[in-house]
């Protein structure tokens, strides 16, 4: 059974009309079909498909990333990597089912494989905490990412969260310890990383993965510091206010696109990826291969230093305030009271001793 969201009720109707066509009996006997007339509906479900998705507001893409048919983590790996290998447990405290992690091949090369997972139904999503990683999920993939980087071996990471979970259990494990560990390891690690945003990316949850060399994004997913019912609420303490907190907080990839907080927007079909997954397979496969290829030209130190200055360049280029900045100087200009403290501290023990003989000789 196809889910509809509230934009797409038009949508519904038409193509409970299609089913019909094609099959009046539901298969309980012998049918006349009507081929002018179920072609008629197809090309007008593609035209208002068309229609709408090409006009989404930043609120409507936020209720398709979420959208309950939408490919999930496992079914990238299933489709697009063999021979994958699951790897489990942080070493510290126990295995996170919100994240599925191993190597595998892509293209006959090796790959460490990270995918935050939500599950496909209510039983999977609870066993998967829907999505939200405690710590001992970070933990995991900080395991891993080491161990990619003595072997050198690409790191390919998908991402899908609502956010961390913000359980007492998770907090008492340091939850936020193993955030900010998390976003060190993928920071210092001198392998290639791609992160693809398939879905929802929320606040530090996604960010504790996604700091990469490549940030991915589908054309319908969202990035944002935090959910637009939470900005709503706290904001304006109306979380009705969703579309006006979506708007404000620029969560969608062509905003963040054209911001440099992602690098490359995957397109979806038309409909969104739940609609046609042979297409965004396709897509998602091509891109890896582009972003990996020129990324494997690099050495160690380049890819480094290239993830570096992605990072430190965000925030420089033009942003909410028009205004342009010099990306190639990345250096902290401070004033002259702190550059005398610098060299007061430098030299303090040459300059402790001048005054100690200095007083010595004014008592002679």
């Amino acid at each position: 059974m196809k889910n509809y969201l509230d934009f797409e009720k038009n949508i519904e109707k038409l193509e409970d009309d299609l089913k019909n066509l094609r099959d009046p009996f539901q298969n309980q006997g012998i049918s006349k079909v009507e081929t002018e007339k179920i072609s008629n509906i197809q090309s007008e479900i593609d035209l208002k498909l068309k229609e709408i998705y090409q006009n989404l507001n930043p609120w409507e893409k936020t209720q398709v990333a979420r959208h309950e048919d939408r490919p999930k983590s496992s079914f990238f790996i299933n489709k697009l990597f063999e021979d994958f290998v699951p790897l489990e447990g942080d070493r510290f405290f126990s295995e996170d089912k919100s994240v599925t992690t191993g190597f595998a091949r892509f293209n006959n090369s090796s790959v460490l494989i990270i995918g935050q997972e939500k599950g496909e139904d209510l039983n999977t999503r609870i066993e998967k905490n829907f999505g939200m990683m405690r710590p001992e999920g970070y933990r995991k993939s900080i395991r891993l990412m080491k161990l990619a980087d003595k072997f050198n071996i690409p790191i390919i990471i998908f991402i899908d969260t609502p956010g961390a979970y913000p359980g007492a259990g998770a907090e008492e494990r340091g939850q936020a310890e193993a955030i900010a560990r998390s976003i060190q390891c993928s920071m210092e690690i001198k392998v290639p990383t791609i992160s693809i945003i398939i879905g929802e990316g929320g606040s530090g949850g996604a960010i504790a993965l996604a700091s990469s060399n490549r940030v991915l994004m589908f054309e319908n997913a969202i990035y944002s510091v935090i959910s637009p019912e939470g900005c709503a609420t706290i904001l304006w303490r109306d979380p009705s206010k969703t579309l006006q907190a979506a708007k404000a907080m620029k969560l969608s990839a062509d905003d963040l696109l054209s911001l440099g907080i992602i690098d490359e927007k995957i397109s979806e079909p038309i409909g969104g990826a739940h609609r046609n997954r042979d297409e965004i397979l396709k897509n998602v496969k091509i891109s890896l291969e582009k972003n990996l290829s020129d990324l494997l030209k690099m050495s160690r130190e380049e890819i480094f230093q290239d993830r570096k200055n992605k990072f430190l360049n965000i925030g420089r280029q033009k942003g909410f305030q028009g205004k342009t900045h010099n990306s190639q100087n990345l250096v902290m200009k401070n004033n002259l009271y702190y550059d005398y403290l610098s060299l007061l501290k430098k030299y303090r023990l040459p300059i402790i001793l001048v005054l100690i003989f200095l007083f010595v000789i004014f008592l002679l």
